[in-house]
């Protein structure tokens, strides 16, 4: 039987990609593993069924036989561990790729993520501009060691894994801000991994969800 993943039945991100079930639809994608889609409410998400799957009321969750996963990390890390074509053979590269997964989570979507949010939780407070100057120094701070960690490579390890597929969707949630543009080989790097046949039915079949709700409600 086919995995199921859970995802937004109206995604905030209005069909962009940048919902995390994007990391998990991508990923399966890549290593062409079948799978189904539960979609969910905000409501849904916070009902006894889905907290057994997550607790904190999120999606993704992940669920194939008698596993049940959530957080999209361990989802990808399970995916790529028990499957080929997003982490290497050779313990030391396999570790490297890991390492870039971690790094992305942990230390280069914080800031990027809390610069997403400002604009929400404090863009009519006097101090906004001052507070956003200062949280896009934040986000340069992490991009400029990335950048020059990248350099003229393709991919962080020479490879693409799944430290990639992850660092390149942390990425993507600078679309719009012109924060990624400071640095030309991360654009580049992007591209690249937007351009993968993976990426791209990953990101229609996301995209379709919110299409095709908008169209059932529109008058």
């Amino acid at each position: 039987m086919n995995p199921t993943i859970t995802a937004f039945e109206d995604s905030p991100d209005e069909g962009r990609g940048q919902a995390r079930d994007m990391r998990v639809r991508w990923a399966l994608e890549e290593v062409g593993q079948p799978y189904r889609v539960r979609l969910v409410s905000f409501s849904d998400m916070k009902q006894p069924r889905h907290l057994a799957l997550n607790p904190f009321g999120q999606i993704p969750t992940f669920e194939d036989g008698d596993l049940t996963l959530f957080e999209s990390g361990a989802i990808i890390l399970h995916i790529a561990s028990t499957s080929t074509g997003l982490l290497p053979d050779d313990p030391v590269p396999r570790a490297r790729a890991v390492m870039w997964m971690l790094a992305a989570l942990n230390t280069v979507e914080p800031p990027i993520v809390e610069r997403e949010q400002v604009g929400y939780w404090e863009g009519d407070k006097p101090w906004y501009d001052e507070r956003l100057l200062l949280l896009n120094d934040r986000v340069r701070r992490r991009l400029a060691p990335l950048a020059r960690c990248l350099g003229d490579a393709a991919w962080l390890e020479g490879t693409f894994t799944a430290g990639d597929l992850m660092m390149v969707l942390v990425l993507r949630r600078l679309s719009g801000t012109n924060l990624l543009e400071e640095f030309p080989n991360l654009c580049s790097y992007v591209a690249r991994a937007e351009a993968r046949p993976a990426y791209q039915r990953a990101f229609e079949d996301q995209r379709a969800v919110f299409t095709d709700r908008h169209r059932l409600i529109r008058p």
